[in-house]
């Protein structure tokens, strides 16, 4: 009797053991599998950067120093998108349609600053014309299973090779739940000199995105817009400050294009201490953003944080607003 009653309660110990051992080693897999993806940085020395998300490339930074025999190529660093495969680009970098747009950039056309005679001087560091920026160098860079960053100092010059600014840009890039990618754009802008005026208009001015020069040449009639208590904008249309003076202060704007017969929408989410008023531009081409103006002192620093949500799918109204609440919610 003893014997039958302990021999039931010991095959059910060995099966508990058991399943925790198979658990484990599921578990063990499971992890294995889903940390063998990482973000890493790759760098072509003088170049560029890459980062990859395993073997795919997800952004790269573009960072060649600006080249008088060659300027127009190399007068501002900037941030290059990745289509989903990894393969081609889902921005523009020089050429094509108005060749100052490049990719993920920010600048202003109306900058007021003192040149190396201290004469004060206008310089415009969106069409890089009578000044330009120069990368200086990699501060830092991190990469994991979860996110990367990176932050990077950029100089902005006068054509005799002034720095009336420095600034330091920090970006980081994750995956989203829904698999888009999250590019968070910090930059601090700071001078020496007793006051720099920064300027221009929507459309020449602040921190903007630009989407291949493919849309521009055969896919701009397929692009939208989609607004705060708006939603989606008819294909082609487009909205612009001071034309319609709805177009500032918005707390976030979604463009969709059509790139070799995909369809990718990217949101931008502007934080509410950015500084205001901003006034937004948006073209079926594939640029958009907004602007403000500012002037820097030496007690004055500008810091702006934007972010970028970008997805191979199309977005409504109330997605759009969700990922800005999630923004602002985590950078408060």
């Amino acid at each position: 009797m003893l014997g039958k009653k302990l021999f039931p309660s010991f095959l059910y110990h060995m099966s508990q053991k058991l399943v925790s051992l198979v658990l484990f080693i599921c578990s063990s897999n499971i992890s294995h599998y889903a940390s063998a993806e990482k973000f890493s940085w790759h760098t072509q020395a003088g170049e560029y950067t890459d980062l990859r998300f395993g073997n795919k490339n997800v952004v790269r930074y573009v960072f060649e120093r600006m080249k008088p025999d060659d300027r127009e190529r190399t007068y501002k660093p900037f941030h290059h998108v990745f289509q989903s495969d990894g393969k081609g680009f889902l921005t523009k970098g020089p050429g094509g349609k108005f060749t100052h747009h490049r990719g993920i950039y920010y600048g202003f056309s109306k900058c007021s600053a003192l040149n190396k005679e201290g004469s004060k001087v206008s310089v415009d560091t969106w069409h890089c014309k009578r000044g330009y920026q120069t990368h200086e160098k990699i501060i830092k860079q991190q990469a994991s299973g979860k996110n990367a960053s990176h932050k990077v100092e950029i100089a902005w010059r006068v054509d005799d090779g002034t720095v009336f600014a420095t600034e330091t840009r920090s970006l980081s890039f994750s995956y989203h739940k829904d698999g888009s990618l999250i590019i968070d754009f910090n930059s601090i802008l700071k001078t020496k000199q007793e006051s720099v005026t920064l300027d221009g208009d929507p459309q020449h001015a602040g921190f903007q995105f630009r989407a291949s020069n493919e849309v521009a040449e055969s896919s701009a009639n397929n692009t939208y817009y989609i607004r705060p208590n708006e939603g989606r904008d008819k294909n082609g249309a487009t909205k612009n400050w001071p034309q319609n003076k709805e177009m500032i202060n918005i707390p976030w704007k979604a463009q969709s294009v059509v790139l070799n017969n995909d369809r990718y929408t990217t949101v931008y989410i502007d934080h509410p201490k950015n500084p205001k008023p901003s006034f937004y531009s948006e073209r079926n081409y594939g640029r958009f953003g907004s602007y403000f103006r500012y002037t820097l002192t030496p007690t004055q620093p500008l810091t702006i944080n934007y972010r970028l949500v970008i997805a191979k799918a199309e977005r409504d109204e109330k997605e759009c607003f969700d990922l800005h609440s999630e923004f602002i919610a985590n950078t408060r």
